[in-house]
C-alpha cells in the first residue's frame, strides 16, 4: 500500500467556497505541506494542474531541495506539452531528484479552459492525442537507455528521430499514472499506463472500474495497478469527524453551489459527471450516478431568501456510501468525496478499497497541513505493517511527545 498526500497549489482553507479561513498559496506554505508529508512518511505528493493552479513542474522542482524521500506526481498535458520536450523534462527531474518522479497523464475535461490554452479538440480527439502522446513519451525515454531514436507518425502527433541523450534514473521510464471514467479512458489505461486512478466513488462502482480496466489490459497481455483519489476527514471520534465535515461547508451559500455545479455540468468529463451525480447539488435525497445534473437551477439562481444554506441534513443527503461523503464536490472540481470518521473506521474503509485491488491512495484534507498530521498520526498506525515500518521514528528510541514535569516520559497509549 502506498499513501500519497496533496500539495494545494490552487488554494487551501478551513471552509470551502469562501475566503473566510483561507490561506495564501505561498512558497513557504507549500514547503510546509511538502516537508510535513516527507517527514510523516507519505510515499509522495500529487501536484494538481490547470489554470486554477500554480505550475506543477515549477512547484515540484522548487520542493526538491527541502525534501528527502518524497516522490512527486507531476502532470504532462497533451496539447500543451510536446512529448519529446516532456520526456526531457521528466528525465532531468528524475535524475536531479534521484528517481523521485511519477508522471500524471492529464487529458483534460474543461472545454473552456482547454480552449484558453489553445486546445480545440473534442473528447474523442483528446484521447486519441493523449494515446499518441504517451506512446511517444514512453518510447523516447525507454530507448534512451540504449541511445536509440524513435520515429512515429500519428493522426495528431508525429516525430522523426526523436532522441533523449540523458536517460532518467528509473527504467524504463518514470511510472505513468492516469485517471478517466469514459470508454476511451479505460482503453488508454489498459494499453499504456502503469497505474489507473479513480476518483472516490462507492466501492461497488470502483470494483466495476477495476474489473473493466483489468479485463481490457489482459487483452494486451498487460497488468495494471490501481489507485484512488480521496479526501479524508479523520478525528478521534466519529462525531468529531462528521462535525468537521459539516463545518467545512458551513460557510457555503446556495448561489456558490449552483454556480459551481453549472460550470461542472458544461464539462465533457465523464468522471466529473459521475462526481456531480453523487450529490446532485445536495438538493435531492439519495443521489445516484444516474442523476441528471443539468436539472440544477440556472447559473446565478438563488433559493428562496438567498444567503447561506443551513445544510441541516448534511450527513443524510451527502453520505453516499458508509463514511463516504460527497460534500467536497459541491464546489470543488475533480475529486469530490471524502472518507469521514474515527481512525479505525477510516482505516477499515481504506482496507475495503484495498481488497478490491487498489494499492495507491492519493489523499488530501482541509487544511492540508493539519490534516496531513491528523491522518498520519491517527490512521498510519492502523494500516498494513509494511507501511508502518517505513514511518519516521520506528528506528528511534524517543522520547516522543512532551516530557512531563521535566522528568517523566509521556505514557504510550495501549489502544
Amino acid at each position: 500500500m502506498q499513501v500519497f498526500w496533496f500539495i494545494p497549489t490552487h488554494g487551501d482553507s478551513r471552509y470551502l467556497g469562501t475566503g473566510e479561513g483561507a490561506r495564501q498559496v505561498s512558497y513557504d506554505y507549500l514547503k510546509q505541506v511538502a516537508v510535513a508529508a516527507d517527514t510523516l512518511g507519505y510515499e509522495g505528493v500529487l501536484i494538481p494542474t490547470g489554470r486554477s493552479c500554480e505550475d506543477p513542474w515549477v512547484v515540484a522542482s522548487s520542493l526538491l531541495p527541502v525534501t528527502k524521500n518524497l516522490k512527486f506526481l507531476v502532470a504532462v498535458r497533451p496539447g500543451l506539452h510536446q512529448p519529446s520536450l516532456a520526456a526531457r523534462m521528466a528525465a532531468t527531474f528524475d535524475r536531479l531528484s534521484g528517481g523521485r518522479l511519477l508522471i500524471n497523464l492529464v487529458t483534460g475535461g474543461d472545454q473552456a479552459e482547454l480552449e484558453g490554452d489553445g486546445v480545440y479538440l473534442d473528447h474523442a480527439q483528446r484521447y486519441e492525442q493523449s494515446a499518441e502522446f504517451i506512446r511517444i513519451w514512453r518510447e523516447v525515454i525507454a530507448r534512451s537507455h540504449a541511445g536509440e531514436s524513435f520515429d512515429f507518425e500519428g493522426k495528431h502527433l508525429s516525430v522523426k528521430g526523436a532522441k533523449l541523450l540523458y536517460p532518467p534514473v528509473q527504467q524504463p521510464y518514470p511510472p505513468v499514472y492516469f485517471g478517466g471514467s469514459s470508454e476511451a479512458a479505460h482503453d488508454l489505461a489498459a494499453e499504456q499506463v502503469d497505474t489507473y486512478l479513480t476518483w472516490g466513488e462507492p466501492p461497488a462502482e470502483v470494483a466495476k472500474k477495476v474489473a473493466d480496466v483489468r479485463a481490457r489490459a489482459a487483452k494486451f497481455g498487460r497488468t495494471v495497478k490501481f489507485g484512488i483519489r480521496l479526501h479524508v476527514i479523520v478525528r478521534e471520534t466519529d462525531d468529531e469527524a462528521w462535525h468537521a465535515a459539516e463545518s467545512l461547508i458551513s460557510k457555503l451559500d446556495d448561489d456558490t453551489v449552483i454556480r459551481a455545479q453549472s460550470a461542472f455540468s458544461r464539462m465533457d468529463s465523464e468522471g466529473q459527471r459521475r462526481m456531480a451525480a453523487l450529490h446532485a447539488g445536495a438538493r435531492n435525497k439519495a443521489p445516484t450516478l444516474g442523476t441528471n445534473v443539468s436539472s440544477l437551477p440556472p447559473e446565478g439562481a438563488l433559493t428562496p431568501g438567498g444567503g447561506p444554506s443551513a445544510f441541516s441534513r448534511t450527513r443524510a443527503d451527502l453520505e453516499i456510501s458508509p463514511n463516504l461523503w460527497a460534500g467536497v464536490g459541491l464546489v470543488r472540481g475533480g475529486a469530490g468525496t471524502a472518507l469521514v470518521g474515527d481512525p479505525k473506521t477510516v482505516a477499515a474503509r481504506i482496507e475495503e478499497y484495498a481488497a478490491l485491488g487498489l494499492d495507491t491512495f492519493v489523499l488530501s484534507g482541509y487544511p492540508h497541513l493539519e490534516e496531513a498530521y491528523r491522518f498520519a498520526e491517527l490512521v498510519f498506525p492502523l494500516l498494513p505493517r509494511k507501511l508502518r515500518d517505513k514511518l519516521p521514528g520506528t528506528a528511534l528510541n524517543g522520547p516522543f511527545g512532551e516530557v512531563v514535569a521535566n522528568n517523566y516520559l509521556p505514557r504510550v497509549s495501549q489502544s
